[in-house]
């Protein structure tokens, strides 16, 4: 059985914050305040649900050094006042960053999911993508 401390709790309560913020941001025309403190609250949180040291080692793979840059460049720049290009950098750099899960995503979802369609689209989509 996972035991889940508190901080890990509170960081869950924190990264949903940051998404709720980001999508809220873009939601209102990419107001880049709204922007950039959901980028933070998301980073924060992340941080308290895998600790930093496993935050800092999962960026800073040396395989992963572009998606980084991408990332929190694009997450600079949005704090920079810069939102539309900013987010552009940030969604490259996340979709790098975590290419290697959404297979897995995909396999859970297509498993998980009772309708016919999005079933076997799931599964379709997690046989075409490596991992890396």
């Amino acid at each position: 059985m996972i035991s889940i401390t508190e901080w890990q709790k509170i960081g869950v309560g924190i990264t949903g914050f940051g998404i709720f913020f980001i999508l809220f941001g873009t939601l209102l025309y990419f107001d880049s305040v709204l922007l950039a403190f959901g980028n933070l609250l998301f980073l924060t949180g992340l941080s308290f649900i895998i600790g930093l040291r496993k935050t800092f080692q999962f960026f800073f793979q040396r395989h992963k050094l572009k998606g980084t840059s991408f990332f929190l460049g694009g997450v600079v720049v949005v704090l920079l006042r810069w939102p539309l290009l900013g987010m552009f950098l940030e969604t490259y750099g996340f979709f790098s960053l975590f290419k290697g899960f959404f297979p897995v995503a995909f396999g859970f979802l297509g498993n998980v999911c009772n309708i016919p369609f999005l079933g076997a689209l799931f599964r379709r989509l997690q046989g075409t993508s490596s991992m890396v």
